[in-house]
């Protein structure tokens, strides 16, 4: 496997031009900020921007922790990458990645301000720190926050027993990472994520019916509530457990939507009589 790294500062549009210079320099895949990127699809990893703090973000994105690293020398193992292009703050941040996943060496540096203006990563930048915007480099989706009102304040008159308002939710720029794809900007309503959960969770032997689902916002993703219907008899916990491991799987994978929580609530057993 060849490996070349694309560097330049925090904030400086690396991600949102890396499809661009990942093609010019024949790279099949990419690594950028914990996640392995192979032709637009994530296929490893889970995104640094996730974590709660910047400095466990850092530590994501150079994968410090075992189980982060081996995951990804796995699937890296299992590709069949013929050139991987790693994204890094900096040259010394690159040969970090790349040692910790045990590929290299690193054979030539492409620098941000070889493909950008000053001007551009001003702009860059500007998103970064008065947006809050962060960009990872496959085709996805964001969520507007307009969308989310016109779905979900009809509901949550309902379901107050689930949700806690926050009074300074509507200062918030977006629930999502904010991305970049080369298709152009996509916008997906709160609806579709619910619905992808009450798809996924009815295809689970054991749940019967989801009686409703609420989902909140914060700066760092989704906190989704479910009551559901069980059949009586099921493990409840295990059934409750594996639900909560598909939806956030799945909901993450299509949508790159951060599901911080899903939380479980069964509400009745059917006995099916």
């Amino acid at each position: 496997m060849h490996v070349i790294a694309f560097v330049g500062p925090s904030g400086t549009g690396k991600s949102y031009r890396a499809i661009g210079v990942a093609k010019a320099n024949n790279a099949d895949a990419i690594i950028d900020d914990g996640l392995l990127i192979d032709h637009g699809k994530v296929i490893a990893g889970k995104s640094a921007k996730t974590e709660a703090t910047r400095i466990a973000a850092v530590k994501h994105a150079l994968f410090m922790q075992e189980e982060y690293a081996a995951e990804m020398k796995k699937a890296l193992k299992k590709s069949r990458i013929k050139r991987l292009m790693i994204l890094g703050t900096s040259e010394n941040m690159a040969h970090k990645i790349a040692k910790r996943l045990e590929v290299g060496p690193i054979e030539y540096f492409v620098h941000i301000e070889d493909v950008a203006t000053p001007e551009e990563m001003a702009m860059a930048n500007r998103m970064r720190m008065e947006d809050g915007k962060h960009v990872i480099p496959v085709p996805s989706l964001e969520i507007k926050k307009q969308f989310s009102g016109y779905f979900l304040h009809p509901l949550r008159q309902f379901q107050k027993n689930l949700d806690i308002e926050e009074p300074d939710a509507e200062a918030d720029k977006s629930i999502i990472r904010p991305t970049f794809s080369y298709m152009g900007e996509f916008i997906i309503s709160d609806e579709v994520v619910i619905q992808l959960a009450i798809h996924e969770a009815l295809k689970i032997d054991g749940i019967t019916k989801i009686n409703n689902i609420n989902i909140r916002k914060t700066g760092h993703g989704i906190h989704m509530d479910i009551t559901a219907t069980l059949r009586y008899g099921v493990n409840i916990y295990k059934t409750c457990q594996k639900a909560q491991r598909t939806i956030r799987s799945v909901v993450e994978n299509l949508t790159s939507v951060n599901m911080r929580r899903v939380h479980f609530l069964v509400k009745s057993l059917e006995t099916g009589e």
